[in-house]
């Protein structure tokens, strides 16, 4: 038995050594990002340092616990033996349980001053102001039933305590009890559930109002791993599309045999006018991705073979967005919010809002999608008329 405990004790001190040395070369490896011969410093990586630093810190907490436990165990056997009491574990849980509660209460007071701080600005929509009133109302209401029940519930621990002088009062039911701890929550979570429901119900309302300008068609598709946008031309219209079609020079598959096509845009970066309604066709074309622009707070799935929209207007431009959070770099981006791979997290494009003016330029500037390349790849062919003053027309070869 006691060779037993020695080659357990000896394994227990090997570990605690091994991870003690890992510890310590992990902490002595951390060094300042190195810099390129420009002055610029290489691109961020993975702090795997930070996840073996916090790590250690769990683990020698838990052997700090453990120790402490030990220490007790052996006072609460030197009293016995001295013909003492023994030390009070309730008493001494009772008031580890107001620890806890303390340091849970400053651990959640540390998570709103310095996690809160990392929330999102403003919404840059007009349906994003009432999806943050929603998580608002949803979020105060379940803090305060969070903070109310931790804390009696950790009271009540400290005060009721087995103690020799009361005895505990058993209560198998009471129907009074079962009612408030029963009607009063499913009122809160109606209330939310309907004040929810309409709000979604808003946002999905994709009816123009009187009055409003005609949306902007936005053609976004994903893929393994990149966005592919695609804008209407003069007409207005976006081409269709057929997964038939899919080639390398036609990489939507975007259907020709239909006017609307001709015309259409190709893009890099997505540019927004501000205030205008804006209607987004999401489609996917292998794996399932997630279109997500948080500043906008819109975020749909795009699923291969499903195609979807979603509609929303913006109502910041970036330019003002800069001047709000003094940040002259900072852009809109538009993320994939699904693991769609090894290469999802460089999933994005750059979303930029502007006014009605720099919009119009800046689409007057972009290329056809229909390229020389794709022209030759479908036969079309160019068919001089100077009479009518029509040069370049195209026509189908069949």
């Amino acid at each position: 038995m006691g060779f037993r405990n020695f080659i357990k004790s000896k394994t227990l001190l090997s570990f605690i050594t091994a991870f003690m040395l890992l510890g310590t070369n992990v902490l002595m490896a951390q060094t300042e990002a190195a810099a390129t011969p420009g002055g610029q410093p290489d691109a961020p990586q993975v702090d795997w340092t930070g996840v073996s630093y916090y790590l250690l810190l769990f683990f020698l907490i838990c052997l700090g616990i453990a120790v402490v436990g030990k220490i007790l165990k052996i006072y609460d056997l030197t009293l016995k033996i001295q013909g003492k009491k023994g030390m009070k574990w309730n008493t001494v849980m009772a008031v580890f349980c107001l620890v806890f509660l303390a340091v849970g209460l400053y651990g959640a007071y540390w998570s709103f001053t310095v996690q809160g701080s990392m929330t999102l600005p403003e919404a840059a929509s007009v349906h994003g102001v009432k999806i943050d009133e929603m998580f608002t109302v949803t979020t105060v209401l379940t803090m305060i039933v969070f903070f109310a029940t931790q804390i009696l519930l950790f009271t009540f621990l400290f005060n009721y305590r087995h103690s020799e002088k009361r005895r505990a009062h058993f209560l198998p039911h009471n129907n009074t009890i079962e009612k408030v701890w029963t009607i009063a929550p499913a009122i809160v979570l109606t209330i939310l559930v309907v004040f929810g429901f309409f709000t979604w119900q808003k946002i999905m309302d994709n009816t123009d109002a009187k009055g409003e300008v005609a949306s902007i068609n936005v053609d976004i598709t994903g893929h393994q791993f990149a966005w592919e946008l695609r804008y209407p031309g003069k007409d207005g219209k976006l081409g269709p599309k057929d997964f038939k079609m899919v080639s390398a020079a036609n990489k939507l598959g975007v259907n020709f045999k239909k006017k609307s096509s001709f015309d259409d845009l190709s893009a890099d970066t997505m540019y927004l006018p501000v205030n205008r309604s804006v209607r987004l066709n999401i489609q996917a074309q292998d794996v399932i991705h997630s279109v997500y622009m948080p500043h906008f707070r819109v975020q749909l799935n795009a699923v291969p073979g499903l195609p979807t929209f979603f509609k929303f207007t913006p109502t910041i431009t970036t330019a003002q967005m800069r001047t709000k959070l003094d940040d002259p770099k900072f852009e809109y981006l538009v993320y994939c919010n699904k693991i769609c791979g090894g290469g999802h997290y460089n999933m994005q494009k750059v979303v930029r809002v502007v006014t009605e003016a720099e919009y119009q330029a800046w689409l007057s500037r972009q290329k056809p999608y229909l390229t020389d390349q794709l022209r030759k790849e479908l036969h079309f062919a160019a068919a001089d008329q100077p009479k009518t003053g029509i040069q370049n027309r195209l026509a189908l070869n069949n």
